[in-house]
């Protein structure tokens, strides 16, 4: 199954460190974060883990439930988490989905459909390609989607930022342009009319280019 921007995020029922789940219910009525790990016990991955379990109350705030994904199983997730704990400095308070058989990440197309059924007697590196984050809104839509090499930890802080631009065109029919962040100014879609923007908009907007109008972020 192809994964794009907009597609429905294939349900799952799975085991996870915090029990079972049925992954459309569990996320509920608000947004989620799913990122997946190619192996417990990586380096990188121990890191953005803590990183992310740092970063969870900023999530909270957003609404947004995050959930990690690696192939290997429950327990293992929950041995790694001491390290990940001792090492970083934060609980892993969100979930682990064990993935033993490797259907999800098979769903989600971070591996082949002819990798196997096994997570055992894999490395790392047979699966480097699950190394993705899914951005997935209320409506089990994909919102946005990024892929990291192993070699490169993820930054999480752009990962939120992302979250709030998705929200907030969710929301509003606007853009926001480059290195946009929280509060600064965005862009009106060129889907609106200037005759629709100004009922928006009646201070008017800024047109370096016709179809380049800049306003203040809504509130």
């Amino acid at each position: 199954m192809t994964i794009r921007i907009n597609s429905i995020a294939p349900d799952f029922k799975a085991e996870t460190t915090q029990g079972p789940i049925s992954f459309h219910d569990w996320i509920g009525d608000g947004w989620c974060i799913l990122f997946s790990h190619p192996k417990d016990f990586t380096p990188i991955c121990t890191t953005e883990l803590g990183f992310m379990a740092g970063l969870e109350d900023e999530f909270k705030k957003r609404n947004t439930k995050i959930i990690g994904i690696s192939v290997d199983g429950v327990g293992e997730h929950e041995k790694w988490a001491g390290d990940i704990q001792k090492s970083q400095g934060h609980k892993v308070n969100y979930p682990l989905i064990g993935d033993p058989k490797l259907e999800i990440v098979k769903a989600y197309d971070m591996l082949p459909e002819d990798a196997g059924s096994t997570a055992a007697g894999r490395t790392a590196a047979d699966n480097a390609t699950a190394r993705s984050v899914f951005i997935i809104g209320p409506d089990k839509r994909i919102k946005a989607m990024l892929v990291y090499p192993m070699s490169s930890g993820r930054n999480f802080n752009e990962i939120l930022r992302l979250l709030d631009s998705c929200q907030l065109t969710a929301k509003e029919q606007v853009a926001t342009p480059v290195n946009w962040q929280p509060g600064e100014d965005v862009v009106i879609l060129p889907s609106v009319s200037d005759a629709d923007a100004k009922k928006k908009y009646p201070d008017g907007w800024k047109a370096p280019l016709p179809y380049l109008r800049i306003v203040p972020q809504p509130r």
